[in-house]
């Protein structure tokens, strides 16, 4: 006698296989960093900029910035880096990150269209832009840990 329901038990293996895989599918997600201060973890929904063309491009011309997102820039190397606000329409927190992972400076709220530049202050790696002020509202500080798959020593973001 056939089974009138085998062909809707095929697809519970794939499903409940799916169940157990999908919470590694996130080792190595480079579309979200951790930032770890006193106050806890904040994960931020990053956008990568890692060729010249979209460092160049950054935030310029974005109309608003959702407080749990941002921009990662990863240069590819340690190396002293400066950043400016032209044709940027928000203010924004840019914090300098080591390869390690570690949040070397922080400049606050950076002012929308000023062409001053902003340096690192140190050789890094990595400049997180999220909205301004936020760094100040989760208690970022020089020296706490950033998380994120790029980052040497770090454990990949889950």
């Amino acid at each position: 006698m056939t089974d009138p329901f085998a062909a809707l038990r095929i697809p519970v293996v794939p499903v409940a296989l799916l169940a157990v895989l999908l919470p590694f599918a996130a080792l190595g997600d480079e579309s979200r960093i951790v930032l770890h201060t006193d106050t806890g973890a904040h994960t931020f929904a990053v956008e990568m900029a890692d060729t010249p063309e979209l460092r160049q491009q950054g935030l310029m011309f974005r109309a608003s910035l959702a407080p749990d997102a941002g921009m990662l820039f990863d240069f590819g190397e340690t190396r002293p880096v400066s950043f400016w606000m032209r044709n940027t329409f928000i203010p924004l927190d840019m914090v300098f990150i080591a390869a390690d992972g570690t949040v070397e400076n922080i400049h606050v709220n950076a002012r929308p269209h000023d062409t001053t530049s902003i340096p690192s202050g140190a050789p890094v790696q990595f400049v997180l832009e999220i909205a301004g002020g936020r760094s100040l509202e989760i208690g970022l500080k020089a020296g706490d840990r950033a998380e994120h798959p790029r980052m040497h020593g770090a454990a990949a973001v889950q």
